[in-house]
């Protein structure tokens, strides 16, 4: 495994094979994805700590989903990307449909944990509220909101090392880096589904308070290659929560997509 710095973002690669980038959610980091890892040995694995999240820099310009998917775009070029399944979660979905839709030769297929609409005006200002607590220094009472929140009571009751990932993954934020990004995402704008061309797989937590199943619904009937698959007793973080079930629908996805691609025009090669 190796770690590049690339500009705004912090980037970790592993093996050898068809890139699989990962961009994870508000509150993660590339370590959203460690469950995935051993799952995904037979591609080229990219995990991004996004800008002002994990060990990625504070971000100088203005908070936009926008910025971060050009960061992004930027550091896959450099990397000598020009194709690749992407997998985002929250807040990192927003990112993958983006690039979807305006760079779609770089997308072959879209993977969506707990999929991201435009937020409505109440989820704005709640982001908000949250960016002025993160500056405040209150960074451990919003890890028991999103523990509280976002995470399934199953997992709560009973997967106590998933509720200290997710404890641990939002105390170690850099609070002005964690307060950009909920700015970031209370500016973010919806962009025209019907824009993706590529396959998506979007999986939700029946559970999943952030982001209901109706959300993703809404996104798979207007994608035009789009399929909807519900995890049991899981909520907004579902690699974490359902890790095993997540990689299997994973694996199953990317094996249709390939499989449909080599028998038509295009097919999966490393980079």
């Amino acid at each position: 495994m190796t770690t590049a710095a690339i500009g705004p973002v912090v980037a970790e690669i592993a093996g050898e094979g068809f890139p699989v980038v990962m961009l994870h959610g508000l509150g993660g980091t590339a370590n959203m994805f460690q469950p995935q890892l051993a799952a995904l040995t037979a591609y080229r694995v990219i995990r991004f700590d996004l800008p002002g999240a994990g060990r990625a820099p504070l971000p100088d310009g203005p908070a936009s989903i926008e910025a971060i998917s050009d960061a992004v775009r930027t550091a896959l070029h450099g990397l000598g990307v020009t194709r690749a399944h992407f997998v985002g979660h929250s807040m990192g979905t927003l990112i993958c449909q983006r690039l979807a839709a305006y760079v779609p030769a770089l997308v072959a297929s879209l993977v969506l944990f707990g999929a991201l609409a435009e937020p409505s005006e109440a989820m704005r200002e709640g982001l908000r509220s949250r960016a002025r607590l993160a500056r405040s220094g209150d960074i451990a009472d919003i890890a028991d909101q999103v523990i509280a929140g976002a995470l399934a009571a199953h997992t709560r009751e009973h997967m106590p090392a998933a509720v200290a990932f997710v404890r641990e993954s939002v105390m170690r934020q850099n609070p002005n880096g964690y307060a950009w990004n909920c700015e970031a995402l209370a500016n973010a704008m919806a962009i025209e589904p019907r824009r993706i061309t590529a396959p998506a797989l979007l999986i939700t937590g029946d559970a999943d308070a952030v982001s209901p199943a109706s959300v993703a619904q809404a996104l798979a009937d207007t994608i035009r290659d789009a399929q909807l698959s519900i995890v049991t007793r899981c909520g907004h973080w579902a690699p974490i929560e359902t890790s095993q079930e997540s990689n299997s629908r994973i694996l199953d996805f990317f094996g249709r997509v390939e499989r449909e691609a080599m028998g038509g025009r295009r097919q999966f090669r490393r980079q």
